[in-house]
């Protein structure tokens, strides 16, 4: 294990991205997301994702220096293409104009398609929460066949993110932002790359067998090799059994074939399709008690009694926060596995030694 300053994280990813072809803001951008996501604790969505990034931009699946076109534009809605551009380039600018029009009517949805890998959806409903507006996301990933549905053993969903996000005066929002898997594709790409190992029964073999094996979804890999979803045998499974896989469905229906991008499918380029609405709560709430009942609300679920073996009940978020601040204070560690397979990439773009040794540094 390897621990890296945050500063130090961001500014080498950010060399790493300014060497394939990305402007010096959107490698800044792009480095920083990422980082953010291995603050607050996901480390399936943050620097892991490097050397992918990097192979989808030399393979052309992703798009650098994109700017996000408006296809369709209402008062209250807009249909916005990413032109696989990077999600952390493409999604803000939707975010954005979601953000405005909820300003201006009080309710508004975007549909986005087309867009790069968007990363950690939390970080798109901060941002909305930032501007005191309530934010739900559904999201699909094209292209990325990797979860099997409720009952069977074939892959036949992506990982299919949903989020809310809820703003709070003066405090951190409530960001409730899961995979409708059992876990994220990312975890497994972690666990094989000696990070945190699986839950029990996360994956299953085509026979139906429930495994914690990463080879089950990639096949055989080298350490600091590639990982390639397509070559495993088995498949991700939904979360929550029958619930899961139904969520699951809705958000290829909603983020997939609503906006455009496509439910998820083998044949397709891979990109992210996100369905968003947003409300602004000071419209609904004329007499300001929203945010005095989620007060309410958040201290009686915390003060739950715990289970044996558990040490307090949490809200959305507190794991996040707990895990953002002590990173802060100490940096972020990285497996011996997914530093090394960042560093290659690094090498393979020409980042110089001397920037590879300040990181660590």
């Amino acid at each position: 294990m390897v621990t890296i300053k945050v500063d130090n994280l961001i500014n080498f990813v950010s060399e790493v991205f300014s060497h394939s072809e990305s402007s010096p803001e959107e490698a800044k951008r792009i480095a920083t997301y990422l980082t953010t996501a291995n603050l607050t604790g996901h480390d399936s969505h943050g620097v892991i994702r490097v050397p992918v990034y990097i192979r989808w931009q030399k393979t052309g699946s992703v798009v650098p220096n994109q700017s996000a076109e408006v296809v369709l534009d209402t008062p209250s809605l807009a249909v916005i293409d990413g032109k696989f551009g990077y999600g952390q380039t493409v999604t803000p600018q939707a975010i954005r104009i979601g953000i405005e029009k909820c300003r201006k009517a009080g309710l508004a949805a975007v549909a986005l398609r087309n867009a790069g890998h968007i990363g950690r959806v939390g970080d798109w409903a901060e941002m909305a929460a930032a501007e005191g507006l309530i934010s739900m996301h559904f999201v699909n990933a094209a292209g990325s066949l990797l979860v099997a549905p409720f009952g069977g053993v074939e892959k036949r969903l992506s990982t299919a993110p949903y989020c809310v996000g809820i703003p709070r005066e003066g405090q951190d929002p409530i960001v409730l932002d899961f995979a409708t898997s059992v876990i994220a594709e990312g975890k497994v790409l972690v666990a094989s790359r000696g990070g945190k190992k699986l839950p029990k029964g996360a994956l299953v073999d085509s026979d139906g067998t429930l495994s914690e094996d990463p080879h089950v979804l990639y096949g055989p890999y080298t350490p600091d090799g590639p990982r390639d979803h397509t070559k495993g045998t088995g498949a991700i499974r939904a979360f929550g059994d029958h619930k899961g896989s139904g969520l699951a469905f809705i958000c290829e229906l909603l983020g997939g074939a609503l906006t455009g991008t496509g439910a998820t499918s083998s044949d397709r380029r891979f990109a992210n399709g996100m369905m968003a609405f947003y409300i602004d709560p000071k419209v609904i709430d004329t007499s300001n008690f929203f945010d005095g009942e989620i007060t309410r609300y958040t201290d009686f679920i915390r003060a739950t009694k715990p289970i044996a073996g558990t040490d307090s009940v949490l809200i959305p978020g507190d794991p996040e926060r707990k895990t953002r601040a002590e990173r802060t204070r100490n940096g972020i560690p990285l497996p011996d596995d997914t530093w090394a397979a960042i560093v290659n990439t690094a090498r393979e773009v020409g980042v110089s030694e001397v920037s590879i040794q300040r990181a660590t540094s």
